[in-house]
């Protein structure tokens, strides 16, 4: 039996203020799609709760009714995660943006999921602390999605990844039940729940309260921008500098074609526009150890065949060289029509290796692809160029991001590094875990969810998703795989 939307609606209305129900199908066109624009879904109803009593009651009544939901926070995701493929109602925490309490003696704060990230060292960088997981959207990218969908950013080589940041959270779980998973301590004895629910899409419940770890300011830092002739010496300069023990808190690269966007949207050649590649090093801690750092880096990198190098200590300085990285995207998407962004993993010594393989899968797939990534911890983010107009265009698209992430863990490396599974890589999850894995993930997921009712058909490979054409059954008689159960080819 369907979904009720007029009687769900009405039922909403009666919890929630008028401005906080989205129906007027105009309105809803803001909610068709997340960062992955490559498919649309408009959804039926959207609602916009400001505090965790209005989520717990929108929640009790989807549990009720048994009507499937989607939590959604800014929407800059890139795997579809946020979107309504099915008939749900879509739960949209952007407007829960108030910073709920600050500890700056236990080094803590708590905010609402729709915090931006950016915010929360706004919020405390005049007593000299900050928060340090920075994705490149961290100016219009939520707390919440940064929670499910356990992001990274540019400083995620030294000082790890959203997990490594939350202490505790208050949580709306798929029957509406309010509870806390972890703690504001750094260590308790209970098991990690909150590692658990991190990371896992929306599919566990919705955070509602985030207490996140804070860092004091280092005293020292230094950005270095070194170009090379070839992206293979740039991966040489990244495996020299992590094998010698060093570890910056940041190490970005990019290649031509990025170089040259970036320089054509902020009209200056910023970045070295005739080099192949660019490292973006960053190194902070002590002063000495910091000068140490940046004399052994530079030497490093010049070993490895660096045309150039250049240093900036002043604040404005990094500033303005981390901008270009910041900015890469969007110079990219100013420059072609449309972009369809991949996110795998690979060991860092795979790293020129897989630079070159997947410099000829673009020339054999005949589509220009965009590298710039966090080259510290291996985390590719390849960008597929190319114009929706174009006939067919979108299954060549796929079918290269399909090739780029079955190379990545061919190497050894994985699908996703920070953007998650969503719906765009679930059909790919079985070339990193069997059938048992896969179980007992789903276990973990029904013990919190037993009625499948929070983001539904997401991670996990469906019989609709699944064998959803014949290409990807070829591929799995290729490797020797059968279809999951059930499994239905269209």
């Amino acid at each position: 039996m369907g979904v009720n939307w007029p009687e769900l609606e009405r039922q909403l209305r009666r919890l929630l203020p008028a401005p906080a129900v989205v129906s007027a199908r105009q309105e809803l066109l803001a909610y068709d799609c997340d960062g992955l624009t490559l498919k649309r879904h408009q959804p039926r109803l959207v609602v916009l709760p400001e505090s965790t009593e209005q989520v717990a009651a929108v929640v009790r009544l989807c549990h009720e009714l048994e009507v499937p939901f989607v939590d959604r926070g800014s929407g800059t995701g890139l795997s579809g995660g946020a979107v309504a493929e099915t008939d749900a109602l879509v739960i949209v925490t952007s407007r829960m943006r108030r910073v709920l309490a600050v500890d700056l003696e236990n080094r803590r704060i708590t905010v609402q999921p729709g915090v931006i990230n950016s915010w929360v060292t706004r919020a405390v960088a005049g007593d000299g602390f900050y928060y340090a997981p920075d994705p490149s959207s961290q100016v219009a990218c939520s707390i919440g999605g940064n929670v499910a969908e356990n992001s990274g950013g540019v400083h995620c080589l030294k000082y790890g990844v959203t997990s490594n940041h939350v202490l505790g959270m208050e949580v709306v779980l798929p029957d509406g039940t309010v509870t806390t998973l972890g703690s504001e301590l750094e260590e308790t004895a209970e098991l990690d729940l909150r590692g658990a629910f991190i990371g896992s899409e929306g599919t566990l419940g919705i955070a509602t309260a985030i207490t996140l770890r804070l860092l004091r300011a280092p005293q020292s830092v230094a950005v270095l921008l070194a170009d090379f002739s070839s992206m293979e010496a740039a991966g040489e300069a990244v495996r020299l500098v992590t094998a010698a023990g060093v570890l910056p808190s940041g190490m970005e690269m990019m290649d031509r074609l990025t170089i040259e966007a970036v320089d054509e949207y902020f009209g200056v050649d910023e970045y070295p526009r005739d080099a192949a590649a660019l490292l973006l090093i960053e190194l902070d801690g002590q002063e000495r150890e910091v000068s140490a750092s940046v004399e052994l880096v530079s030497a490093l990198c010049q070993q490895a065949g660096a045309r150039t190098m250049r240093q900036a200590t002043d604040e404005q300085e990094r500033n303005l060289l981390w901008k270009g990285r910041k900015s890469a995207i969007s110079a990219l998407g100013r420059r072609f029509p449309n972009y369809y962004l991949q996110d795998g993993v690979v060991p860092r010594s795979s790293l020129p290796r897989v630079l070159a393989a997947i410099e000829e899968l673009s020339a054999s797939h005949g589509m220009p692809v965009a590298n710039v990534f966090h080259a510290g911890d291996g985390n590719l983010h390849p960008l597929i160029l190319y114009s929706a107009r174009e006939p067919g265009v979108q299954e060549r698209v796929q079918a290269l991001g399909a090739a780029i992430l079955r190379l990545c863990v061919d190497v050894g490396g994985s699908i996703t590094g920070e953007h998650g599974v969503g719906s765009d890589k679930r059909c790919y999850l079985d070339w990193m875990y069997g059938p048992d894995d896969l179980a007992t993930m789903q276990l973990v997921r029904q013990a919190f969810d037993p009625c499948g009712l929070a983001n539904p058909g997401k991670i996990f490979p469906t019989p609709s998703s699944c064998g959803e054409s014949a290409r990807r059954q070829t591929v799995l008689r290729q490797q020797g795989k059968p279809l999951p159960e059930a499994a239905v080819v269209f």
